[in-house]
């Protein structure tokens, strides 16, 4: 019964998340800082897909764009906080932290190595489906994915009726205006400036930007090879 109650909690909360429920962390209020790279992917022009499909097929493409971009971030060592709306909130946890990850617990390299591969990897899974809807004659997916690093808070929050582990501060906020840019600059991937000192030949500048709500200018990145 415990082995069905982990691995149920594990499906619905995410490996980090379902063993601090079982250890009884579950005080609302209770968290931790915690480095990470902040993954934020959604897909694009979902509105207009639920409108030209019926609604059986529209779950079934949110599902196999989930196994794609949630299925990439979960073989690279990411941490699923949340499925928002068609988007999928995810993390990548660096060491210094309380309890390490296992081995999904990363260096700064390493976990911005891990989500870079997890954002190939989805682009590529994304493509492999785009050419089995066609055969099928549906339409074609595309997403929109920021990549940030910074520091987060990890923890309950809610009502006591109803809460969720999630992250909060202003490195999510970032990431969240950065995957905003993404349609405006016509990119399906965008990252902040924290990528490229580990990965200087990977990334190309797009200049620097405004995010909504920061005040000062950011140098965005995108992947060399997109």
């Amino acid at each position: 019964m415990r082995h069905s109650a982990e691995d149920l909690l594990k499906t619905y909360l995410g490996e980090r998340t379902g063993e601090h429920v079982l250890a009884g962390r579950t005080k609302r209020g209770e968290g931790e800082k915690i480095h990470a790279v902040i993954w934020l992917c959604d897909l694009r022009d979902s509105t207009r897909l639920s409108e030209t499909i019926p609604v059986e097929d529209f779950f079934r493409s949110l599902n196999e764009f989930f196994d794609c971009t949630a299925g990439a971030v979960l073989d690279n060592g990411g941490e699923i906080l949340s499925y928002i709306g068609d988007a999928v909130f995810a993390i990548f946890a660096m060491g210094g932290v309380e309890r390490p990850l296992r081995e999904a617990c990363f260096g700064e390299e390493g976990a911005c190595a891990a989500a870079l591969a997890a954002a190939r990897d989805a682009r590529d899974r994304v493509d492999a489906l785009n050419q089995r809807r066609e055969k099928r004659g549906e339409l074609q997916l595309h997403f929109g994915l920021a990549l940030h690093v910074g520091e987060v808070m990890y923890g309950n929050l809610g009502v006591a009726q109803r809460m969720q582990f999630t992250v909060i501060g202003a490195a999510a906020n970032e990431t969240a205006r950065l995957a905003g840019m993404c349609k405006d600059l016509g990119r399906w991937v965008l990252v902040s400036s924290a990528f490229p000192r580990c990965f200087p030949n990977q990334m190309v500048s797009l200049g620097h930007h405004t995010l909504r709500g920061v005040e000062t200018p950011q140098e965005i990145f995108t992947l060399i090879d997109c």
